[in-house]
């Protein structure tokens, strides 16, 4: 079931948290959501789940308008928000079927479903635990188990793996990525890591506004600008290489490397490309060019230029 975000906008008072925001997330794909605090993503996601309706623009869930039809989108879409509330006093299987009659799963299927979220969350041995008791990332669980209980086709996750240690956040995102095979999936996260690990596509708000759209690797070439090339040249005298290097017509900035005393970071300028000459200045020169890779940049780099001045 796809999830399609058409030209949002919602304001509070005179502050416009979402300005005229569009994206659309298919059957099957987990899209991880990313915005500095304050870019609108919360708000975002309450208009996406129906707790509040947009100024202007529209969400549909499968078709399903979250302006006109709440209460039937409410049903196709599971929520993890990032406090995870959770009764604590409660046994994992009391909660679950707590949560399965609050979601209208008929009484004769939920036993049928705690038990499968108990599979499929990994909580066996701790099923009839507090969920008091439980580690923070088996609380993760639970409150995936009750997001999961009615079966949705759309989920919702918001820091799912906020407070946990790296152990627990390689389980938590495994665990999402099988529910993303079947599931729509979008997944809000101050982790860059995390997200270009665990999601297929990634989009960026900054300001309210949609700033970015791709994969991680697509948005970083996007941002890159300028060729990077990571130079080993050995068999010649270091500065002499560095200043050959700064002669080449189409360089503009070349740096040294700490990790070792012959590598140099090579910047071409917009919309050149170095590295033929690179080679043919080693080789006029006699000196062996043991390294030439491309420099992609950081996601979180990426992130920063597109967020830190809007």
């Amino acid at each position: 079931m796809e999830v399609c975000v058409e030209s949002i906008s919602k304001s509070y008072g005179f502050q416009k948290a979402v300005d005229n925001i569009s994206f659309r997330v298919n059957q099957g794909e987990i899209v991880g959501f990313l915005g500095p605090n304050g870019a609108g993503k919360t708000t975002t996601m309450k208009i996406i789940t129906c707790f509040m309706p947009p100024d202007e623009g529209n969400v549909t869930v499968g078709g399903m308008s979250v302006v006109t039809n709440p209460e039937e989108v409410k049903k196709h879409i599971g929520y993890l928000p990032e406090s995870n509330p959770l009764y604590k006093e409660m046994a994992i299987i009391d909660y679950l079927a707590f949560a399965a009659e609050i979601q209208g799963v008929p009484r004769d299927k939920i036993r049928e479903r705690i038990f499968g979220m108990i599979q499929v969350c990994g909580l066996k041995s701790e099923k009839h635990k507090k969920i008091g008791e439980l580690s923070k990332g088996y609380q993760q669980r639970v409150g995936l188990a009750q997001a999961m209980i009615h079966d949705p086709e759309v989920l919702i996750l918001d820091e799912p793996t906020s407070g946990l240690d790296p152990n627990q956040i390689v389980e938590i995102r495994e665990l999402i990525r099988r529910i993303g095979r079947e599931k729509t999936v979008i997944m809000c996260s101050h982790i860059l890591a995390e997200v270009e690990a665990t999601c297929d596509r990634i989009v960026i708000i900054s300001g309210g506004k949609l700033v970015a759209d791709g994969t991680s690797t697509s948005l970083r070439k996007q941002a890159q600008g300028k060729e990077i090339l990571k130079v080993r040249i050995e068999d010649g005298d270091r500065n002499a290489i560095y200043n050959a290097l700064r002669g080449i017509d189409s360089v503009e900035l070349v740096d040294f490397l700490p990790d070792h005393t012959q590598s140099f970071e090579v910047q071409s300028k917009a919309g050149a490309n170095s590295r033929r000459s690179v080679f043919k200045l080693c080789v006029d020169n006699n000196w062996a060019l043991t390294e030439m890779t491309p420099v992609e940049r950081k996601l979180e780099e990426v992130f920063r230029d597109l967020t830190i001045n809007t």
